[in-house]
């Protein structure tokens, strides 16, 4: 499936900002076998004093930008077209939980996409005994990894709440989890906290959802901004699998793929510091159209 992706994230201070440096991840990625970048251009508003375009460790596309003049606002904006291609069903030849843990101990790499680096707590997501406590609710020993990923997926499914007001990019995992309301970036926190704590690697990934969907499809949650899913290490014969917990789902062509990490700090699609005071406004314009 072809799309074309425009994305624009603006923002307005109240005192203008003399100098700032942010690290942008929008770029989507290319990924062998299910997903290729036609092509790409971020754009600046003002134009940057500085601009370096790399790879992170994750192998996430970052575009970093420093101002040293004085800007009252500040707008990114992203024009791209992607080929999403959707893998063929497999069987799920995943090992039991049982038996998990060995072949995961079998794994010596270090490279980014190793499981060690999804294992343990991260920045974002220190981990709490009541995520372990809820997962455990909902797995059995003989189960598959790759049933664990979808029954606890679909269990927060069930019990969140999609709330747009509920929580800000700062409201820890826990606390949104406590409350049971939130949006992607809380459901695939707290999911990837839950696989973790029952030693299932997961991590984070950044995106974009179809906009309009297929006849007779309901639209999905998140659709209007920036999505969030889980990717999760499922064995050496399967390897990662993604999973939007959002929307109760394996991912497919429908989900396109910016950045991945092992929490929503590797993956944030605008970070950095500015010199500014007062109040800030921001607002996040997506758009994905199928061609």
């Amino acid at each position: 499936m072809l799309y074309d992706v425009t994305l624009e994230i603006s923002y307005e201070y109240e005192s203008p900002a003399n100098s700032g440096r942010h690290a942008l991840r929008l770029m989507p990625a290319t990924i062998a076998g299910e997903q290729n970048l036609l092509y790409g251009n971020i754009s600046l508003s003002p134009m940057s004093s500085e601009r370096d375009d790399r790879t992170d460790f994750y192998g996430n596309a970052v575009t970093d930008i420093s101002y040293r003049s004085s800007h009252s606002e500040l707008v990114f904006r992203l024009q791209a077209r992607i080929d999403r291609t959707t893998a063929s069903a497999q069987l799920d030849i995943s090992p039991p939980l049982n038996a998990f843990s060995k072949e995961l101990a079998s794994i010596q790499s270090l490279n980014a996409d190793a499981p060690v680096h999804y294992l343990a707590a991260s920045p974002r997501l220190p981990l709490d005994p009541t995520f372990a406590v809820y997962a455990e609710e909902h797995l059995n020993p003989g189960m598959s990894a790759i049933s664990a990923v979808e029954a606890i997926g679909l269990a927060l499914h069930t019990d969140m709440k999609f709330d747009a007001d509920a929580t800000t990019v700062d409201t820890p995992a826990l606390e949104a989890f406590e409350r049971r309301h939130g949006v992607c970036q809380d459901y695939s926190h707290i999911m990837i906290a839950c696989l973790r704590s029952v030693g299932i690697p997961a991590g984070y990934v950044s995106g974009f959802l179809r906009t309009i969907p297929p006849a007779g499809t309901p639209r999905l949650e998140g659709a209007d901004a920036m999505h969030a899913w889980v990717r999760a290490w499922c064995g050496i014969e399967v390897g990662w699998i993604e999973y939007d917990p959002t929307n109760a789902l394996r991912v497919g062509q429908d989900h396109i793929v910016v950045a991945r990490g092992r929490d929503y700090g590797d993956a944030a699609p605008v970070k950095g510091v500015l010199r500014t005071s007062g109040k800030q406004t921001t607002d996040h314009k997506v758009d994905v159209i199928p061609l």
